[in-house]
């Protein structure tokens, strides 16, 4: 936390204003549309799951359609396509970027339309603050005219040729989970150049009530608007996010000059034009059983690692979908691993957390 956080807090319990709307929820959302430009429009929310929920249902997805999605990810980008009655495509990732590989969403696209299922929408996610590619996926996406979810969950300032993450999609949309590099405890955010989506998108999180002097529904809604207490919270946040950004950035200079000597450890590189939030610093290693030695080494000494995230296909939920894979996904999870990368660890934090890394690497 900020020092401002407890301030807009403040004003939300003093004016009585602790319901899903109010002064600090039109003020986060400005905040939030200042900071990534593009005359985006942008609606606070009470999860980033719940965006994206909604930016589907937006765009027409509906029971019986198909929508591609990113493997290599968080459930949460998937599991809003099942609550809609639709169906997961998943894709596998390409090296550059560990996002969505734009030549197989291309064979992925031609094979369903071949079958008579052409995708409704196509979920892209720019993974550990990394963006991906975004002009590749944006050619494909207009070549065969399906709208993109832009999953921008962990990129909240990160850029892709100098224009913020979160502007690229039909839809974007964010999340301040706890754990996210600025939080509102929980909540999240569908961003949008269209102000009509935007409005759209409140009505339907806020129950899809219709005009009336009673309650009167022609839509079924949501109970997914953000409240103004936790905007408050957003507002402070705001106000320190460079500074997240720069405190993790600094956390991956760090491991990458004490660890790039190590030919055991690999770590994700910027290409040209890419810049990244570093919400996670994530190594490979050249094989689950280093990873494994690494990741029980720091878990003895109660720092927490923890496993790039396991593929959706290869998910127990999501396992009997169609995918397009070539092994990329899986050979990230077995090898890679996500560090300690919080914007408060120390540098005595780091000096620990590297000198027993290479204790097991050297």
């Amino acid at each position: 936390m900020g020092e401002m956080e407890q301030v807009y807090v403040k004003e939300a319990f003093d004016s009585n204003w602790v319901a899903p709307l109010g002064p600090n929820v039109n003020q986060f959302e400005l905040a939030i549309e200042d900071y990534i430009q593009n005359d985006v429009h942008v609606a606070a929310l009470s999860s980033g799951t719940g965006a994206i929920h909604l930016a589907l249902e937006l765009l027409g997805v509906s029971h019986g359609d198909e929508v591609i999605c990113q493997s290599f990810t968080f459930s949460a980008s998937a599991n809003p396509i099942l609550y809609l009655g639709a169906t997961p495509v998943f894709v596998d990732s390409e090296r550059d970027t560990w996002n969505i590989s734009p030549s197989l969403l291309e064979k992925a696209i031609i094979n369903r339309m071949a079958l008579g299922k052409k995708p409704k929408a196509i979920v892209a996610v720019h993974l550990y603050g990394m963006p991906y590619k975004v002009d590749e996926i944006k050619e494909i996406s207009e070549k065969y005219d399906i709208p993109i979810v832009e999953d921008s969950a962990e990129a909240l300032g990160s850029s892709y040729k100098d224009n913020k993450c979160g502007s690229f999609g039909n839809i974007g949309i964010l999340s301040f989970n706890g754990n996210k590099i600025i939080t509102t405890s929980g909540g999240g955010a569908l961003v949008t150049k269209e102000e009509d989506i935007k409005n759209k998108a409140v009505f339907l999180a806020t129950q899809a009530r219709d005009e009336a002097p009673h309650y009167q529904h022609s839509h079924v809604g949501y109970n997914y608007r953000m409240s103004n207490v936790l905007a408050g919270i957003g507002r402070g946040q705001m106000q320190v996010l460079d500074d997240r950004v720069r405190a993790r950035r600094s956390n991956f200079e760090y491991y990458k000059s004490n660890l790039n000597n190590s030919p055991e450890i690999e770590f994700l590189m910027e290409p040209v034009g890419y810049y990244s939030n570093r919400w996670l610093t994530c190594i490979l290693t050249p094989s689950f059983e280093t990873r494994e030695k690494i990741r029980l080494a720091l878990l003895e000494e109660d720092i927490e690692s923890r496993p790039l995230w396991k593929p959706m296909h290869l998910q127990p939920v999501f396992k009997k979908y169609r995918r397009f894979t070539d092994g990329t996904a899986e050979d990230l999870f077995e090898r890679g691993l996500c560090l300690p990368s919080g914007s408060n660890l120390s540098k005595e934090d780091l000096e620990r957390i590297v000198t027993l890394i290479l204790k097991v690497v050297l």
